[in-house]
């Protein structure tokens, strides 16, 4: 059975993004440390999901990228117009998308139902509601997280939604120079 990976950058204090204005700044600064990982973790997967919310500009952002071969994230737009997506939403009516697929179902039967699927694992980068919504139904495998040196103070958080507490196995960690900290866990069945 395919997993379902996470891979996002959290600040210290918990945030995932700063709010609505959040320039991102804070997550890009370090990629060419970082990026090994990222692009790793994407060869592994050959699905992506996304919530509605966040897919109405990131979908356009990446294809728009592959248009730059100069842009430093290229290799990341290259590798996302490889893959197949599947956009979460009870209110578009079609996809706009090249390779995009929407699930209008219950999110657990959909997920259940896509790591049922032939292919590699599955992977999930935001946005941070639909993230929220994911782990409280138990539903990511392992989580990539990057914990960036720098307090928020404010924003959002992904694991305010969660049931109860959910305990995790370190899989694996690694320090970068930047101070940025790659901590992947899966939770503890045992």
């Amino acid at each position: 059975m395919r997993k379902l990976k996470l891979q996002m950058q959290i600040s210290i204090d918990g945030y995932a993004a700063a709010g609505p204005d959040d320039e991102q700044k804070w997550v890009t600064w370090a990629w060419d440390e970082i990026k090994d990982h990222v692009l790793a973790l994407m060869d592994s997967t050959d699905t992506e999901i996304i919530g509605r919310k966040l897919a109405v500009d990131y979908i356009p952002y990446w294809f728009d990228t592959l248009t730059k071969p100069d842009d430093p994230m290229y290799e990341v737009a290259r590798r996302f117009s490889e893959k197949k997506r599947v956009v979460f939403t009870k209110t578009l009516e079609k996809s706009e998308w090249k390779n995009t697929d929407l699930a209008k179902g219950d999110l657990a039967d959909e997920i259940k139902k896509l790591k049922h699927q032939d292919g590699k694992d599955i992977i999930v980068y935001g946005g941070c509601s639909f993230v929220s919504s994911l782990i409280k139904e138990n539903l990511i495998d392992e989580y990539h997280l990057f914990i960036n040196p720098v307090a928020l103070g404010k924003g959002w958080r992904i694991f305010d939604e969660m049931r109860g507490w959910q305990q995790m196995k370190l899989v694996k960690s690694m320090a970068y120079e930047s101070g940025i900290m790659l901590l992947c866990y899966q939770p503890k069945t045992d």
